[in-house]
């Protein structure tokens, strides 16, 4: 076995480890992601937490085979949906996700040790294992990380500090940009991509790594790339093949037709590849600077494109001196402006599965330390969510409907709506829908064309995601559809683990079911996932909440009004703070089923009176919109605003309304003008209406039918505003509306600006008023205001 840079440091890991955490900082290349599980299980069983299961399999399978043993027998692992280790495994591999839940159910008490490697991704489910066993001090806890400050996650888990230089190769950095300031930039990246691919495969030896933001531009570079018969080029992110992934990580082919020269590789990556990962023969690393970050958004988690920090930079550098001299291409400026390090995900996205976990472990996320604060903010909004679900309780404490949600591996609001519903068949549906929806890759593409979308639609006629992710987990035909088999292959592994766990029928054999019943039961569980369609902006769906509009990839009816979003995508906006919202998901549903569901609010709408006496009409208005009406009789606390109607029309104490109006008017402004020594102005004093006072007084003389109002005058319902002696002189200095000769005008006071507008509203008169045929306003501005056009008044 070669030495590496770690080995240095093998005596003092072992001297340290019996009285100390340990945290150790290498680089890339140095070793460690191998070595210390090794070193480690010299001091008891040990659990290895690796951020990505691409990772996890690679390790577990390598140290096997450096051992001899069969995988599983001295060194194992364990990610979702495979396993293979024993109870007499020494060391695991797992990812976060599975530590968490086994850290739920037994405390990990069959593990000596804990290493969790790069620590530097900062991932929630790493923040918070690491703050839980931080906690419980059961373990004695390595952690690895590559960038990290060392010093201060050594002061925060009060461990030694071991240092290790990683590379022993030199790599030359090079900038591809105009100025030395410019940043990452996503425009013609794949173009720039390809030429200095061709310009490597020159200038340098050894394969080539590309770092790209995502899996759609990885597509893009491949199809960029594929005309070049020197190389070969080979994909690697999270959902690639084993296949794929082998390919990325072995040395290269040879090609037999050109004389036995291998052929020289280009694995176009995204950041999976920046660490722990072994890639041979890396000579040449091209960054785009660019990657694919949660933030928060105007509260949403949304994936945005963001530049990588300096940090990644570094890590993705010292791909290139692994095994030989090499180059780092960077297509952006020396000293772009990129942040130190990554901000963790914990400050980053929701929290509501961090706080379900953590509540689970028998550690409140609130009780916690970390390493880096948690936003408030996210704090409440997840407590809420949880509540709502009652997985929690009010002490923050795991409810026993809580303890069946965490260790289902789906979406908390997936595993609460599974776990909610009785009916065995429609249980077996939303078993189904949610392994489609549980899974990284979407499970299909429409059609492009549009006889294959019409064929698409007469086999699923109702435009549902819904039915259609269900038959596809199923196995029913899709032949215009195109299958990511990989992706299904996982989700009906999926729903295969999750019908043993609730005691369903498998997967071949599954139930038929009724969609509609299916949608009444979501929609009973969840409210809060219907969206009804705006009236003005129909591209556009609301549920109170949020907005979302319907992403590329739905066959929506156009017709419908109203539907279920299971699934959404946030994207960023137009607007600093602004973010969109891709409704990815969905199923039509009729605004039957959301009167049936009594959703939104009854509110009192016109006043209608015929033959049979008062009615007012109620509307049923959920996220802005009028879902239905209807006409019940004016009666009891119903009746005061159809009353106030009659009022304000004159059907009823013809004048009043008018009066009063300019009396609380009047007070407003004499209130505002400091002329009132006992009172100040107030948002509830502007605010105040007729309307508002009048139902006021109503329910002060207990007025609860119109035929009442007839024992009533006027100035039995005075208006208690400016004192009766000063209003006819404050009225008259301070008039609403003016009558000139040939011009009727309308008077607006801004108190603050002492700027008094005259409005036109009607009259022939073509010139604008004089000064003398107005009130003397003295110590005031007056401008005259007529359609665009204003005119100072002097």
């Amino acid at each position: 076995m070669s030495l590496l840079p770690i080995d240095f440091y093998q005596n003092a890991f072992h001297d340290q480890i019996g009285s100390s955490h340990l945290v150790v900082e290498a680089e890339t290349g140095s070793g460690k992601s191998t070595r210390l599980p090794v070193w480690a299980s010299q001091h008891g069983r040990v659990l290895v937490v690796e951020p990505r299961r691409i990772a996890c399999t690679s390790l577990a399978k390598y140290l096997a085979q450096q051992s001899g043993e069969k995988l599983g027998s001295k060194v194992g692992y364990a990610i979702k949906l495979e396993s293979e280790y024993s109870e007499q495994t020494d060391v695991v591999f797992v990812t976060p996700g599975i530590a968490l839940r086994w850290l739920s159910e037994d405390g990990l008490a069959s593990f000596d040790v804990i290493v969790v490697d790069e620590f530097h991704e900062r991932r929630w489910d790493i923040d918070l294992l690491v703050a839980i066993l931080k906690q419980k001090a059961s373990h004695r806890l390595v952690i690895t990380s590559a960038t990290i400050e060392g010093e201060r996650l050594a002061h925060y888990l009060n461990a030694n500090r071991i240092s290790c230089e990683g590379r022993t190769y030199q790599v030359a950095i090079e900038n591809r940009a105009n100025e030395s300031r410019v940043l990452p930039d996503i425009r013609h990246l794949e173009q720039r991509i390809a030429e200095e691919v061709n310009h490597q495969l020159i200038a340098s030896r050894g394969d080539i790594l590309v770092f790209l933001p995502g899996k759609k531009e990885i597509v893009h570079c491949e199809q960029t790339l594929a005309k070049n018969p020197d190389i070969q080029v080979v994909k690697l992110h999270a959902s690639v093949s084993d296949k794929e992934r082998g390919l990325a990580l072995s040395g290269r082919n040879i090609d037999t037709k050109n004389d036995g020269d291998s052929l020289r590789k280009v694995i176009l990556a995204t950041n999976v590849a920046e660490t722990s990962l072994t890639i041979p023969d890396i000579g040449v690393v091209i960054d785009s600077g660019l990657e694919r970050r949660t933030v928060q958004r105007n509260g949403r988690t949304t994936l945005m494109l963001k530049s990588i920090s300096r940090a990644s930079a570094k890590q993705r550098a010292g791909r290139a001196g692994r095994v030989m001299d090499g180059v780092c291409v960077r297509l952006y400026g020396e000293h772009a402006a990129l942040e130190l390090v990554t901000p963790p995900e914990l400050q980053r996205e929701e929290l509501t599965e961090p706080m379900l976990a953590a509540a689970c472990c028998g550690a409140p996320l609130e009780s916690l330390s970390f390493l880096d604060p948690i936003p408030e903010k996210s704090l409440n909004s997840a407590t809420q969510t949880l509540l709502t679900m009652e997985a929690i309780n009010t002490d923050h404490q795991i409810t026993e409907h809580g303890k069946k949600l965490y260790p289902l591996p789906i979406d908390a609001l997936y595993a609460d709506i599974v776990t909610r519903i009785k009916n065995k068949a429609l249980k077996e549906a939303m078993v189904d829908l949610t392994a489609a929806l549980s899974v990284p890759a979407r499970l299909y593409q429409l059609p492009n064309n549009a006889d294959h979308l019409e064929a698409l639609a007469q086999q699923e006629k109702e435009g549902c995601d819904l039915s259609l992710l269900i038959q596809i987990v199923r196995g029913r035909d899709y032949p215009h559809l195109e299958i990511d088999q990989q992706a299904l292959n996982e989700a009906q592994g999926l729903a295969t683990q999750m019908r043993e766990v609730f005691e369903l029928p498998q997967l071949e054999v599954a139930s038929r079911f009724q969609r509609i019943e299916l949608l009444k039961t979501i929609v009973n569980l969840h409210p809060e996932l219907v969206f009804v369609r705006r009236l003005k902006r129909k591209e556009a769906f609301a549920n109170g909440m949020l907005e979302v509009v319907l992403g590329r990839q739905n066959r929506f009816p156009d017709n419908a009004q109203a539907m279920l979003v299971l699934d959404t995508h946030s994207l960023p906006g137009r607007g600093v703070k602004q973010t969109l919202i891709l409704a990815t998901t969905t199923a039509p549903i009729p605004l039957e089923l959301v009167v049936e569901a009594d959703l939104g609010e009854w509110q009192q709408s016109e006043t209608v009176v015929n033959d049979e006496g008062v009615f007012t009409e109620m509307a049923l208005v959920y996220a802005g919109r009028t879902i239905t009406t209807k006409l019940v009789a004016a009666e009891g606390p119903l009746s005061l605003k159809p009353i106030v109607d009659l009022v304000v029309s004159g059907a009823q104490l013809p004048g009043f309304a008018e009066a009063r109006t300019q009396e609380i008017k009047h007070w407003q402004l004499y209130v505002k003008l400091g002329l009132d020594e006992q009172t100040q102005f107030t948002p509830e004093i502007e605010q105040l209406s007729f309307e508002l006072w009048l139902i006021e007084q109503l329910e002060v003389l207990g007025v609860t039918d119109v035929s009442e109002l007839e024992m009533f005058e006027h100035n039995d319902i005075p208006f208690d505003g400016i004192p009766a002696w000063l209003y006819n002189e404050f009225s008259e200095k301070y008039p609403f509306s003016l009558c000139l000769a040939d011009l009727q005008l309308e008077v607006e006071y801004l108190t603050g600006r002492k700027l008094i507008y005259v409005h036109y509203q009607s009259g022939s008169r073509k010139l604008s008023p004089k000064r003398w045929e107005l009130p003397t306003w003295s110590g005031w501005r007056i401008q005259y205001k007529k359609a665009s056009r204003i005119i100072d008044i002097k």
